[in-house]
């Protein structure tokens, strides 16, 4: 009787690894349009700087990670203005049922958690989690035509709108 049981366990085992698996849903489909490489010229904004610079977005770790890497050029700005920029964002799942969640690190210094939505075809919306001491960030994409657009915005302590401290636009260079 015993081996009858484990020749059924094993069976069944045996089978259920076999059988066809339901395809989970593409949780990338609403960034995917940010996917490539991006040239883009600094065009306004609080910071005052001006320039060019490029990032890319691209799919990591067996699609389990969507990150940028980006780097600036050719800045100008204020004196107090760090035009030599350099940052990584890393964009996940967040638990099950959550929105996606992102972390971000640059050659400043600066770590910022997000929570990234799409409330809107070809828009991406990362923002800082409240509860974060100091000013609460926001980070914009919305590709409109062949054109991204890009605004970094700050929400002080009291305040309740966002402004934008850095904005920028530009064109996809590779055909990801």
């Amino acid at each position: 009787m015993k081996k009858l049981l484990l020749a059924a366990i094993l069976g069944s085992l045996a089978f259920g690894q076999d059988a066809p698996r339901a395809k989970a849903a593409d949780s990338w489909a609403p960034l995917r349009f940010l996917i490539g490489t991006w040239e883009a010229k600094t065009q306004g904004g609080a910071a005052g700087a001006s320039g060019n610079g490029s990032y890319s977005f691209q799919l990591e770790l067996r699609e389990h990670l969507l990150a940028r890497h980006s780097a600036s050029a050719d800045c100008k700005g204020p004196a107090d203005y760090n035009c030599e920029h350099s940052d990584l964002l890393y964009i996940y799942p967040g638990a099950p049922g959550k929105p996606l969640e992102a972390i971000y690190f640059d050659n400043e210094g600066h770590v910022i958690h997000y929570e990234v939505a799409s409330p809107a075809p070809q828009t991406a919306v990362f923002t800082a989690y409240p509860s974060q001491t100091g000013p609460q960030y926001r980070l914009i994409y919305q590709l409109t035509g062949k054109m991204m657009e890009g605004k970094f915005q700050i929400r002080m302590p009291g305040q309740s709108d966002f402004r934008s401290y850095l904005e920028w636009r530009g064109e996809k260079q590779d055909a990801r």
